[in-house]
């Protein structure tokens, strides 16, 4: 990957030689391999085509506030990204939050609501990152295909890692062309930076001219988009990865287990096959403090508090990758062993 993106610097074969593309892709910041790029997101998705966007939250800011507006109604799960609800407030739709992943309370809401809104739409995260659980999507699918509502999935956290081949959520759930509107970003599993949504053909043409954080920056460089494409073809060569991710995340959680009867720290409950391994402290100062040990260690381990989480949720989030060992673990599990009871 970082081959493909320093041949694209020099400028080898066709590509540019710039690192940034100096203009938005409607004007002069277009190149081949964003374009290659997104033909490839697309495949990956399943999807007729994609969009990329300059990151995660610009995804959102732009694909939600296009797609909804006055008359229309949003149902946001309660534990969405900040990103999520900014983009839902800029749309000046009706927003209604439900409480997470509680499909009886979203469906009796959806019933109460009847035909008072012009258009519907969900809006999900695949895999949550504070907590790490999975959305049950088969279950909201087909609940909104009961109510004529279009499910918007932001898949950041879950691209590249669930589905046998990577593709995410809507794999994982054996969902095939079910999800409207797909979000996924390139700078977690993907290593780069950046993000698509991915849909139908005039899901694309449209958001391409009606997005405002895709229409008003600048386009990522095209160097980007290189690594992004040989990361994806990493993915797609080299399922092992995934498949050792899991296997290191069923190690850490058993740990973590056998650890709790020692200590007042807790897993939140749900099915998590994923990377993301939330170990829940409740204080802020003593998350932090835990954090700064850890690192002392040479663990980087993120110590979560306020307001990314509620009061009283503070907690390290630990990151699993494909690139540690399982003595890794074992020496974070030591660590842990020895700091958690007097932090």
């Amino acid at each position: 990957m970082a081959g493909a993106i320093a041949r694209a610097l020099r400028g080898g074969g066709s590509q540019v030689g710039i690192a940034g593309a100096a203009a938005s892709r409607s004007i002069s910041g277009n190149h081949p391999l964003h374009e290659q790029l997104e033909r490839e997101l697309a495949r990956l998705k399943g999807a007729e085509a994609a969009l990329l966007f300059g990151s995660g939250f610009a995804g959102n800011t732009g694909a939600i506030p296009a797609l909804a507006g006055r008359g229309d109604v949003v149902y946001s799960d309660a534990l969405n990204h900040a990103s999520i609800i900014d983009g839902c407030r800029l749309s000046r739709a009706t927003v209604r939050p439900f409480p997470h992943a509680d499909l009886a309370v979203l469906g009796a809401m959806l019933a109460a609501d009847g035909r008072h809104y012009r258009r519907r739409f969900i809006v999900v995260e695949g895999v949550y990152s504070m907590d790490g659980d999975l959305f049950p999507l088969e279950a909201l699918v087909s609940l909104a295909h009961a109510h004529d509502a279009w499910i918007y999935l932001d898949d950041a956290h879950a691209t590249g890692v669930l589905g046998a081949s990577g593709a995410g959520s809507a794999e994982h759930w054996e969902l095939a062309g079910e999800i409207e509107v797909t979000l996924g970003t390139l700078g977690k599993a993907l290593g780069v930076s950046g993000a698509f949504v991915a849909g139908g053909a005039t899901l694309r043409e449209f958001l391409l001219n009606c997005a405002r954080s895709f229409i008003f920056t600048t386009a990522p460089p095209s160097a980007l988009a290189a690594g992004a494409l040989a990361a994806l073809a990493i993915s797609r060569a080299e399922p092992w990865r995934r498949e050792r991710l899991r296997t290191h995340a069923a190690q850490l959680r058993e740990g973590l287990e056998r650890l709790g009867g020692a200590c007042d720290a807790r897993l939140p409950p749900g099915e998590r096959p994923g990377h993301i391994v939330p170990l829940v402290l409740g204080g802020a100062e003593r998350t932090v403090r835990l954090g700064g040990r850890l690192a002392e260690r040479g663990f980087l381990v993120g110590a979560v508090r306020p307001p990314t989480v509620p009061a009283g949720g503070s907690r390290l989030r630990i990151t699993l990758s494909a690139a540690h060992t399982p003595e890794h673990i074992d020496a974070l599990l030591a660590a842990l062993r020895d700091l958690l009871p007097g932090a």
